[in-house]
């Protein structure tokens, strides 16, 4: 959750340079809601089946069907919306129905470019910056 909390304070400008045309704005009294989307699909072959192991001597492999296996798909998504007011990011919601790092690592896709837009902080933790 350090984009939400690093990418406060980012001009309008600048995010719309780095994160892109937003899927949806809307407008609410003083502030703006851009709204980003990202998904992947995400497949792996599953071993298995009814039963487990059956009577390999005969050529049937998991789940007794020659040939059978599944394939487990699924999807990771995420929906970032960012409320901006006065041209700035206020705040960043993720939504989605993904969850967990899955979802997490997805929103990432939405804000890394833009986290390079943020000075990073080079003094040791305690201390003051370099003046």
């Amino acid at each position: 959750m350090f984009a939400q909390d690093a990418l406060i304070g980012l001009p309008k400008q600048t995010l719309l340079s780095c994160a892109g045309v937003p899927n949806r704005q809307a407008t609410a009294g003083d502030r703006e809601f851009f709204t980003y989307n990202s998904s992947k699909l995400v497949s792996y072959p599953a071993w298995g089946g009814y039963g487990g192991y059956w009577g390999a001597p005969y050529g049937y492999g998991w789940g007794g069907w020659p040939g059978y296996y599944a394939a487990d798909v699924y999807s990771v998504d995420c929906e970032a919306t960012f409320t901006l007011r006065n041209g700035v990011v206020e705040r960043i919601v993720y939504g989605g129905a993904s969850y967990g790092s899955s979802r997490l690592g997805q929103c990432y896709a939405i804000v890394q470019n833009c986290l390079a837009q943020i000075p990073r902080n080079t003094a040791p933790p305690g201390t003051r910056p370099p003046q």
